[in-house]
């Protein structure tokens, strides 16, 4: 039989308030609590502090505080991804993001999820795992929802609601989200969008 956090990870219905998914959410509010009292000057204790909540990426993240997630230990970060301040990650589910990502301020990504029938509701939950590929630029205030894919080099637009798949190399952005225009990897930079 399964355990309640084996049936979480696999984004089959669980029940949050099992005891070993209590002390493991317990223990990543406390990591991050720690990590957003630390001062910019105490690079060397964020780092330690990282290594302890994330699955991966917690050598080379940078990462301003504050910063809230659910577990930690599912957020999966290739090198150097970048979130500014405010970030929130809720990772119910996996949540794995590639090489020299960045995320604006107040980025949420959410695996978490609830059923749409209300007696459900009241004693189960269930997620969906998020994926975002290499260089992929997230504007401060989006929001990417559960079960989401946005592609390698994709750039999404400030504010935006993503509630589908995103192909590599757009630009997109809106609510919903969705592709303004293909990015040509040999254009320069105007500063406009």
């Amino acid at each position: 039989m399964k355990t309640e956090r084996e049936k979480m990870l696999a984004g089959e219905l669980y029940d949050a308030l099992d005891p070993e998914l209590v002390q493991a959410r317990e223990r990543a509010r406390d990591l991050c609590q720690d990590l957003n009292a630390t001062r910019e000057r105490e690079q060397d204790t964020r780092r330690q502090i990282l290594n302890k909540l994330l699955g991966s990426g917690g050598d080379s993240v940078w990462l301003q505080p504050p910063f809230f997630c659910d577990y930690g230990s599912n957020i999966y970060l290739g090198e150097r991804v970048y979130f500014n301040f405010n970030c929130v990650v809720l990772d119910v589910c996996e949540v794995r993001i590639g090489d020299y990502s960045f995320f604006g301020p107040a980025v949420q990504i959410y695996a978490a999820t609830h059923p749409m029938q209300a007696e459900l509701r009241r004693t189960q939950e269930f997620g969906k795992p998020v994926s975002i590929g290499s260089d992929v630029w997230v504007g401060g205030g989006a929001i990417i929802c559960p079960g989401v894919s946005i592609g390698s080099g994709t750039v999404i637009g400030a504010g935006s609601v993503v509630t589908k798949d995103i192909p590599e190399n757009v630009f997109a952005a809106g609510n919903p989200c969705r592709i303004m225009r293909e990015l040509n990897t040999g254009e320069k930079e105007t500063g406009s969008r």
